[in-house]
């Protein structure tokens, strides 16, 4: 791959996907790439290119956007986030406002292949069975479109539990083949939806806690100014946002104010709640 093409990739998945590619992804490029320009049966990543611009379908381009992003995950991955959360909803239980209406909302931004989501409803359902009477609905996102039809499925391999407590692997349902599966009743609070960070939001909100980790990494400080100040627009008063240890909003928005490790709340409360 020579300069020109790469200077050429960064572009356009910055473009696409907002992701901002350093030199030290070139040989990761390469790699991934290749699989796709040798498929398609062309000579150069040049023709590749060309092929994108000019004769490609949505569902090439999004093959270009998936294979050029990152997936890296575990259930419970961060624990100390999951802890406060739960210490977060049991205070939720009790306000008499969200009580009565017996309304959660959750989001995860950047979901890859599920683990997140999964742990969050796995963990809030552990600290607190009576949410299966709750109307509880975790949205979850990512811009990869495979890993979003493999989390749906909800099925892993036993040695993705690796680590996990008896305790917290109760919930996982063994279906031979050495996979285990999400059930059921975990699985329908969940939504599983394709969404590139860069495009219009769907949805409305506001979310009570919205979980977006190592996602920030991949983006330079404008574009994270941007996502953020949106997700800030979608919290709750009450709300909380969770980013990736590696990362923090000092330089990025003087919307939050940090409450905890990796941990925020909204400085200026949202209007009202209203839904989702």
């Amino acid at each position: 791959m020579s300069d020109r093409e790469f200077e050429a990739v960064r572009d356009k998945v910055y473009k696409l996907a907002g992701i901002s590619m350093s030199d030290a992804k070139r040989t990761l490029v390469v790699s991934r790439l290749s699989k796709i320009v040798r498929r398609l049966q062309l000579d150069t990543f040049s023709d590749y290119l060309d092929f994108l611009d000019r004769g490609a379908s949505p569902d090439d381009v999004q093959e270009f956007i998936n294979a050029l992003t990152t997936n890296l995950t575990r259930f419970y991955r961060e624990d100390h986030h999951f802890e406060h959360l739960v210490e977060h909803v049991g205070k939720l239980l009790e306000d008499p406002k969200i009580k009565s209406g017996k309304r959660l909302r959750f989001w995860s931004a950047g979901c890859s292949t599920g683990q997140e989501p999964y742990t969050i409803a796995m963990a809030l359902f552990d600290a607190y069975p009576q949410l299966k009477s709750w109307d509880m609905r975790i949205l979850a996102t990512d811009i990869d479109t495979d890993v979003v039809r493999r989390a749906q499925a909800g099925i892993y391999k036993e040695n993705d539990l690796a680590g996990l407590s008896p305790e917290r692997s109760k919930f996982f349902e063994p279906i031979g083949n050495g996979d285990v599966r999400i059930p059921d009743f975990i699985r329908k609070t969940i939504a599983f939806k394709p969404l590139n960070l860069m495009n219009d939001w769907p949805m409305k909100g506001p979310f009570d806690a919205i979980f977006c980790r190592n996602v920030a990494i991949y983006f330079n400080k404008p574009t994270q100014e941007r996502m953020f100040t949106r997700m800030g627009e979608l919290l709750a008063p009450h709300g909380y946002l969770y980013i990736g240890h590696s990362e923090n909003l000092n330089s990025v928005s003087e919307k939050f104010k940090l409450v905890g490790k990796t941990i925020y709340r909204p400085k200026n409360e949202p209007a009202s709640r209203s839904a989702a």
